[in-house]
């Protein structure tokens, strides 16, 4: 693949148009998604990659840099190390009110869940507050690490009304927990408020997902409401950043200047 690939190193134009490295950039992303260069494989080393193109090292470093940021490559350091490529990411789409298990559906990809803790508990005030409940009330907590063929991709903390889902806890709790509040107790979430933001993985997190500590993740905190309004689900969610992206559609119907 390394001598195959240098073969097919494009003529950059240096005049005008982009700048050099992200042509760069550009063409191995080409390479990549019309599966010239398969997941897992190394690059050539980056002097031979640098001479192919007729660049310097610096410029061939500034593109890679730009490919890993992006979770394209996955840069290694030591003798044996260098680029390779990366497993794509899998897209979840915020947009909709979709569980992990339709989105992993979505996806082509085989959901599971390893329950962790299920238990009810008394709310404590941050939990009441974001189901409408009173301090003390009894919830079930419920935490899972999500996967997607195997592979950990996010852990789930769930808090959920135990007033109105009383028996929840005695349900198979690997599956859909949308499915199963709409199917089993007529509350199927219909919309929620999700809150954005990067962590790094603590310990807990780390161990859960199989991550280093401090690997970066993604935060999503969701309060979810049945067609009612009732407050159904309060969650955080931590996605590896790896291995995810977390998408949103816009949709503009109207402009104001």
């Amino acid at each position: 693949m390394s001598t195959e690939l240098l073969d097919r190193a494009p003529t950059l134009d240096r005049r005008h148009g982009l700048p050099v490295h992200t042509q760069i950039e550009q063409w191995l992303m080409n390479e990549i998604t019309h599966g010239q260069i398969a997941t897992g494989d190394r690059l050539p080393g980056e002097r031979a990659l640098a001479a192919a193109l007729r660049v310097s090292r610096m410029t061939l470093r500034q593109a890679l840099d730009g490919l890993a940021r992006r979770g394209v490559l996955i840069r290694q350091p030591g003798r044996t190390g260098g680029a390779f490529v990366a497993e794509p990411k899998i897209d979840c789409d915020l947009t909709g009110l979709a569980g992990f298990t339709e989105q992993m559906r979505r996806a082509h990809r085989r959901a599971g869940a390893e329950v962790l803790s299920a238990c009810t508990i008394a709310a404590d005030q941050e939990v009441a507050a974001a189901l409408c409940i009173p301090v003390g009330a009894a919830v079930h907590e419920l935490v899972r690490v999500r996967s997607a063929d195997g592979t950990p991709l996010a852990l789930e903390r769930s808090w959920l009304p135990a007033e109105h889902l009383a028996d929840l806890l005695d349900h198979p709790l690997t599956g859909s927990i949308y499915d199963l509040l709409a199917d089993h107790f007529g509350l199927a979430p219909h919309t929620a408020v999700e809150y954005l933001e990067s962590v790094s993985a603590g310990a807990a997190d780390a161990a859960a997902l199989g991550v280093p500590r401090g690997t970066a993740l993604m935060s999503v905190e969701r309060v979810a409401q049945s067609v009612a309004g009732l407050p159904v689900e309060f969650a955080r969610d931590v996605y590896r950043a790896d291995r995810v992206r977390l998408m949103v559609r816009t949709d503009v119907r109207s402009r104001q200047d």
